[in-house]
């Protein structure tokens, strides 16, 4: 891949989504510089960067996620008090963005997932309550709602689904992968990875039916969940050599050539 172009080098909360062959770069800010409406475009049929068309609304440490062939772009930090009860969908077809606003959506947003055609944000515990605060995306009415206490409660990590699949890697104490038994409403245990071939904060990031756990320097382990299986409680797993780099992962995307 080409270099990242150079206005977006040095950014903190960028936003990243892949539609297609193609990924897109979005907002971010500095420590000298607000929040950016700044998209960028990379062509994987081309192996070039384009500057797309920029969000309607200016943003950094934001989610990202597609749903039914739209980005959508949400919460996070901007120019304005506004912003953290915002969205921006972007449509390929048009290539524009349009902005929305809820009050459900609210800023520090850690993590985010699709799952059966609805968007999932957690944006941390309450300081009230302690417990974690999540929404989720009705497209039908096109609105937030609070998302389920007993889902939530298990959202404790990074978060991918495969296979329709909720799968969330625990990092309070170790690395435990577990997965949400919809039907019967409750968090299963997979398993533990070995604390040799992890190093969290990690970042998971699905592929067919195998989940890319990448934590610090890049180190990486390989789990697939078709034939995820344990002895004495650890899990079985292949893992890519560690790099000797401390790079702090920020975020995964799969894309397709």
């Amino acid at each position: 891949m080409r270099e990242l172009p150079s206005r977006s080098l040095l950014r903190k909360g960028v936003g990243f989504e892949v539609l297609g062959k193609r990924l897109y770069l979005m907002g971010g800010c500095r420590w000298s510089e607000d929040a950016t409406d700044e998209t960028y475009c990379y062509d994987a049929s081309k192996n070039s960067w384009t500057e797309a068309n920029p969000l309607s609304t200016a943003r950094c440490y934001f989610a990202c996620e597609v749903l039914g062939q739209k980005i959508y772009a949400i919460g996070g930090l901007g120019l304005n008090s506004s912003v953290p009860h915002s969205w921006d969908t972007y449509d390929p077809c048009t290539k524009n963005w349009t902005s929305h606003s809820d009050g459900n959506i609210v800023p520090e947003i850690e993590d985010s997932f699709v799952l059966g055609e609805k968007i999932y944000i957690r944006c941390g515990r309450s300081a009230v309550t302690s417990q974690v605060y999540a929404v989720v995306y009705e497209p039908s009415s096109g609105t937030w709602q609070h998302a389920d206490a007993d889902m939530v409660s298990g959202w404790q990590g990074p978060a991918v689904v495969v296979d329709d699949t909720l799968y969330v890697l625990d990092e309070s104490s170790g690395t435990r992968l577990m997965m949400w038994e919809k039907d019967l409403r409750e968090w299963v245990a997979i398993g533990r990875l070995s604390p040799l071939l992890t190093r969290p904060p990690c970042k998971l990031v699905a592929v067919g039916k195998s989940i890319y756990v990448i934590g610090k320097g890049r180190s990486t382990v390989v789990v697939d969940v078709s034939n995820a299986g344990n002895g004495g409680g650890m899990m079985v797993s292949s893992s890519i050599p560690k790099l000797t780099s401390n790079d702090e992962i920020i975020n995964c995307k799969c894309l397709s050539i």
